[in-house]
């Protein structure tokens, strides 16, 4: 017999504390040895200021030999009080010791106890923690970048919407493979564990909400799926996706998708070009890369601009993009600069620094 699925096996059903581990909010990493020298700074100013807090109301305190409270009877009190063994011979005999003990020697031995077991208590806050970026996250999240696929063409494409000023935490990965989620997430992405075949995943990723979807598949069955599905959830959203064979470039664009790129053609038009012209190979490939070099770049036009031919622009200009459509600079659409259009055209990429 079979059962119906649970609404809560949708995973946009579930609430954000059962997401942990399928979202995965970005963290600065800390190295063990930091962790650990911070835990021990904590706890030595615990201790320290149990033990001021002690000498100076060392009058409140009783001491078994009767001999008065010293600063070494402050701090052996302290350690013993904070790590909880407390074996009495040194205790607060006033009203405003006891008071002190309860007010403020209390918090600092829990706040002792929270070092001492912070291993534990690091996954306990990390979980709770990554459950109210993940709330936080997915009710403020808007006109993001969702890329279906860390592959190659995943990484690349995260690589190029980088080098566009998109911040690392507007860009969403969905993959199935764990180690390449880890490999975005040191990159300060947001990342999605799940197959983006799957529509509780997308939807989980914001997809409804999202500027632009990247399909960057493996397989082109997948690429028209997940597109078909996007396009559903997001209808003004650019979607872009990858393709291994061109006869497949139809089902893609009738999925909904906006562009279409097939990477196994472009890649062998390059080796064909390669064989009599290979500096023409090295030049696309310098205006592909936006590392350094040249690079494809889009802007609005200025309106010192508007009426203007884009041949005499200062910028190597390709083409207008005039209401979605692009024009090419030798065609006639493109003789005047009209106010909205948008130029494509080369611009220098100065390297970042180290």
């Amino acid at each position: 017999m079979i059962r119906p699925k649970r609404k809560t096996d949708s995973l946009i059903e579930r609430p954000e504390h059962d997401l942990v581990g399928v979202i995965r909010m970005p963290e600065s990493s800390v190295s063990p040895v930091t962790s650990i020298v911070r835990r021990i700074i904590w706890a030595v100013l615990a201790l320290f200021a149990a033990v001021l807090i002690v000498y100076l109301d060392r009058d409140g305190y009783r001491d078994v030999n009767e001999d008065g409270v010293s600063f070494l009877d402050a701090v052996y009190y302290a350690t013993v009080s904070l790590s909880t063994t407390g074996y009495g011979d040194i205790a607060p005999e006033s009203d405003s010791a006891r008071l002190i003990n309860i007010l403020v020697i209390t918090p600092l031995r829990i706040l002792f106890l929270i070092v001492l077991v912070g291993t534990t208590l690091a996954v306990l806050t990390e979980r709770s923690r990554q459950a109210f970026k993940i709330q936080r996250w997915r009710s403020k999240v808007r006109d993001h970048v969702v890329v279906v696929g860390y592959g190659t063409k995943g990484r690349s494409a995260v690589s190029a919407v980088l080098s566009d000023g998109v911040e690392p935490s507007r860009i969403v990965v969905v993959d199935t493979d764990q180690a390449m989620l880890d490999a975005a997430s040191l990159l300060g992405l947001v990342t999605v564990h799940g197959s983006g075949t799957r529509s509780d995943v997308l939807r989980v990723a914001g997809v409804p909400r999202a500027k632009s979807v990247v399909v960057a598949a493996n397989r082109d069955d997948s690429a028209v799926l997940i597109t078909l599905t996007a396009r559903e959830m997001a209808p003004s959203a650019q979607i872009v996706a990858a393709v291994r064979e061109t006869e497949n470039v139809h089902l893609l664009r009738q999925s909904g998708a906006n562009q279409v790129v097939v990477s196994s053609e472009t890649a062998g038009r390059l080796l064909g070009m390669a064989t009599h012209t290979p500096t023409v190979v090295d030049m696309v490939e310098d205006l592909i890369t936006p590392d350094a070099g040249l690079a494809i770049a889009e802007r609005e036009v200025e309106p010192s601009e508007v009426g203007g031919s884009p041949r005499h622009l200062p910028d190597i200009v390709l083409g207008i993009v005039r209401a979605g459509t692009l024009h090419r600079v030798d065609s006639s659409e493109a003789d005047a600069i009209e106010s909205g259009d948008r130029l494509l055209y080369i611009r220098k990429v100065t390297p970042a620094s180290d």
